[in-house]
């Protein structure tokens, strides 16, 4: 009698509570509602017990069996910004798709708020394909997924984790381990440099626990300087702008949590990117700053024999890293809707 306490003591530990979100009724997004879909809000968990917001967009008169496809990004945004148009426009192309607030952002739970983990985001990924291939309108065998920005390279993770993902998009992607660790292009690669940041985070640390409270990084600024960079303008003009801002996006505001920097400079988030076997199309600017990551994590997937068209570069000529957030005319929507339904049949 003892032991079977003991394991119903397990179980119940184990059970997943869900967090009560409070979900926003009205369409907040920051594009049209489309006429052909279906929209509504849903939630799910991920293994460690958050949980997690995303709207979920159906094709009108969708019928079972259906390829489905959960998208997330960018960084420093939420599911009402780039991922859900990306959503809504594959479920136009005939896809049941979700796009969701990523843990500690946005609608989703987590405590505590504007916090990331490469651990932790990963598992949102796998955590949303445990909500489609339980999903009764879903082939099970048939789920993808899309990364914008620094949700590329945690997507290009996830499938290496992951093999229920079946293809993987990863759109004007970030390496957010490779940029925290180096610096922008690689200029602060060096073991001095990843330690004077170390030293500057565990101060952070301290005063965070001092004031029981930990400190916002700041978005982008609600003023630019007069000698921005050119990607730096980019951002304010999506993040800042009646184009792109919403009153949830980090970005748009406080930006995420100081200390989140904290594990990506020890992570290397590319690490198992050339044991992906399934199809990977990474799609990145011609004139984007963050090119370099697209190039360099295309160059670690290995094309295995027989299956040379399975894992794509494509870069768009003239455009931006920002011009892949919400650009239709740019976003090349057709061909991912094509590459997805090859790998997902």
């Amino acid at each position: 009698m003892a032991q079977n306490k003991t394991l119903m003591d397990v179980e119940e530990n184990n059970r997943v509570l869900e967090e009560n979100l409070q979900l926003t009724t009205e369409w907040d997004k920051t594009f049209h509602k489309s006429d052909r879909v279906e929209h509504s809000k849903v939630t799910f968990h991920n293994r460690y017990g958050i949980t997690l917001a995303a709207d979920l967009y159906i094709p009108q008169g969708a019928k079972a069996p259906m390829a489905a496809i959960a998208v997330c990004g960018p960084f420093g945004a939420v599911k009402e910004q780039s991922s859900g148009l990306y959503a809504q426009e594959m479920a136009e192309r005939g896809f049941l798709t979700i796009a969701f607030d990523p843990s500690f952002t946005g609608e989703s739970g987590g405590m505590p708020r504007y916090m990331t983990s490469p651990d932790i985001n990963t598992e949102d990924f796998s955590a949303a394909v445990d909500f489609l291939v339980t999903h009764p309108l879903v082939n099970h065998e048939a789920v993808g997924i899309i990364g914008i920005c620094g949700w590329g390279g945690l997507a290009i993770n996830a499938a290496a984790a992951d093999p229920r993902i079946k293809v993987t998009v990863a759109s004007t992607m970030y390496d957010m381990s490779r940029v925290s660790a180096n610096g922008y292009f690689d200029s602060e690669d060096t073991a001095e440099a990843r330690q004077n940041l170390r030293w500057a985070l565990a101060a952070q640390r301290t005063v965070d626990y001092r004031n029981g409270t930990p400190k916002p990084g700041g978005g982008v600024p609600d003023v630019l300087p007069e000698d921005a960079p050119k990607f730096l303008c980019d951002y304010f003009d999506y993040y800042k702008t009646e184009r792109g801002y919403h009153p949830r996006s980090l970005n748009s505001n406080s930006g995420r949590n100081v200390t989140s920097a904290i594990p990506w400079v020890n992570f290397p988030l590319m690490s198992r990117a050339d044991e992906i076997e399934s199809a990977v199309m990474i799609i990145h600017g011609e004139k984007a700053h963050s090119l370099y990551f697209g190039i360099d994590a295309y160059k670690k997937l290995t094309i295995r024999p027989g299956k040379d068209n399975n894992k794509i570069l494509m870069v768009i000529p003239s455009a931006s890293h920002t011009d892949l957030y919400d650009r239709k005319n740019i976003i090349p929507f057709d061909a991912m809707a094509s590459f997805f339904g090859e790998y997902l049949k």
